[in-house]
């Protein structure tokens, strides 16, 4: 009867550990999915922002500054600033313009947090008196079916301000996005900065290695960084900053 009475109660522990940390993992999960929502509600069209892109593509390397005005005409909103580091010329800048307004209409602040965190996939990993890490399975179209399985996302949430700090993105195997690629390291970091509430991106950075056609050696480095953001909206309490 007591070693009955001792597993019953060893059993009844067990249960309420798995039950607590599942209530956990829902909080988690709960707090992942109000950042993200805070995120697609924050008002990007009406941001300025500089924007400063570097490129090393098989030791090819380029670099560009960019600046996104939403408040004045939509034909003069984008200005290079900066190409390689030389002032651009007067057909540079207006081959810049025309290509700016082909693209997304939401710039390059657009960024779909939910279609990269799998929301279902999120584990706990660890926690500090700042931040909680977690990680999620990553399934991206863009890069095929046979990278599926073989990406794994870490999330880092900041305590304090509520919000999703960094996303990392990197491959556990070697996967092919296209038919004669091969990628054997990739690395996709996405840095965020919370405004007054508005949740911004800072720097995307990928990092990348591999081959194509067999001979043609991949690797490829690009860092976009984001920074002098200013609120042209109507809410007073978007401030400014350097």
């Amino acid at each position: 009867m007591k070693n009955k009475y001792w597993l019953i109660l060893a059993c009844s522990s067990f249960l309420f550990s798995i039950s607590s940390k599942a209530s956990e993992l829902s909080i988690l999960k709960e707090k992942v999915d109000q950042a993200i929502t805070q995120f697609e509600q924050t008002p990007r069209n009406h941001w300025a922002y500089e924007l400063s892109r570097f490129e090393d593509e098989e030791g090819d390397i380029t670099s560009s500054v960019e600046r996104f005005s939403p408040h004045i005409e939509q034909s003069e909103q984008w200005q290079l600033l900066q190409i390689n580091g030389d002032k651009p010329t007067r057909e540079q800048q207006q081959d810049f313009v025309k290509h700016k307004l082909k693209e997304d209409k939401d710039n390059n602040l657009t960024f779909k947090i939910r279609k990269i965190i799998n929301q279902e996939s999120l584990k706990f990993q660890s926690d500090n008196n700042s931040h909680i890490i977690m990680t999620f399975a990553v399934e991206p179209p863009k890069l095929g079916e046979d990278a599926i399985g073989k990406l794994q996302g870490t999330l880092t949430y900041n305590k304090a301000e509520q919000f999703i700090e960094t996303i990392t993105i990197k491959n556990n195997a070697e996967f092919s996005p296209v038919f004669a690629a091969t990628i054997s390291d990739i690395l996709l970091t996405f840095n965020f900065i919370n405004i007054d509430g508005s949740v911004l991106p800072e720097e995307n950075t990928l990092s990348m290695k591999g081959v194509f056609a067999y001979f043609t050696e991949i690797n490829e480095v690009s860092v976009d960084t984001f920074s002098n953001f200013s609120f042209k909206g109507g809410d007073s309490s978007h401030k400014k900053t350097e």
